[in-house]
């Protein structure tokens, strides 16, 4: 048989196809380029900046990269839960038990604090084994800020578990993506500050960069920003009840829909 580049161009088109309607093939070639861009990029502008001005820098970054695994497990713990319900084809099973919604949400939620804590305590342990570094040498300073973002995990999980919830598996790569979205508006690494005026914007609403920059506070002067704390509270507080508002609203209209259809 001859070769053909009209089948050649046929194996093209079919991949293209299928890389513009697979969501998760999308993500791959544009959604994690761009996290990645704009979170390290950040974070390099911000060293190359302060030319070694930064007191305590590598516990500053290491803080960062640990506390955030707290709102990833808080995260996975609800979304990806549900998801393995979903897969498990266990969903519908669950629900017809005499098990409420509401008793499903606490358990998951105190279930992603148990896992949060531990994954918090290797985190840091791997952090002192590595580098001889003590991410609680402030003491219980840090500890509330932990909890701050253990709330933002749960207001994560639980809008990703709402459209989950509904639109079952077709979204499975969303408990993945979903919770990075907010990375580079959370100051992680480096302030607020440093973002474009507009990007700001966006990080001055969320929880988040304010937990951040208080943990960054806490390690530069040693001292509880407590006004930095009662922002991230109250926005948590907002944002989880309208959270778990919708996730019950999405709930209960795919209830009426049937969740064998998931």
């Amino acid at each position: 048989m001859s070769f053909s580049m009209r089948r050649v161009r046929a194996v093209m088109l079919r991949n293209i196809m299928a890389e513009l309607t697979n969501f998760g093939r999308l993500m791959d070639a544009i959604y994690w380029p761009t996290i990645d861009i704009m979170l390290w990029g950040m974070t390099s502008s911000w060293l190359a900046q302060s030319e070694q001005q930064i007191p305590n820098l590598v516990l500053v970054i290491m803080t960062g990269l640990v506390f955030w695994q707290i709102v990833m497990r808080a995260s996975y713990e609800i979304s990806v839960g549900l998801l393995e319900e979903v897969w498990s084809r266990s969903f519908v099973t669950l629900f017809s038990t005499p098990l409420s919604i509401n008793e499903w949400i606490f358990g998951v939620m105190l279930m992603g604090v148990l896992k949060t804590i531990l994954v918090l305590l290797f985190g840091v342990g791997i952090v002192w084994a590595f580098y001889t570094l003590n991410i609680f040498s402030f003491g219980w300073m840090l500890i509330p800020f932990s909890f701050a973002l253990i709330m933002f995990g749960w207001v994560v999980g639980f809008l990703g578990a709402a459209v989950i919830v509904y639109k079952g598996d077709r979204v499975s790569s969303l408990p993945w993506v979903f919770a990075f979205l907010f990375a580079p508006f959370s100051a992680v690494y480096y302030p607020v500050a440093l973002l474009p005026n507009w990007l700001q914007s966006i990080a001055l609403c969320l929880p988040t960069s304010y937990i951040f920059e208080g943990m960054r506070s806490v390690i530069a002067t040693g001292e509880f920003p407590v006004k930095d704390f009662a922002m991230s509270m109250g926005l948590n507080a907002v944002y989880l009840t309208c959270a778990l508002m919708l996730f019950r609203f999405m709930f209960e209209k795919s209830r009426a829909r049937g969740f064998d259809r998931l």
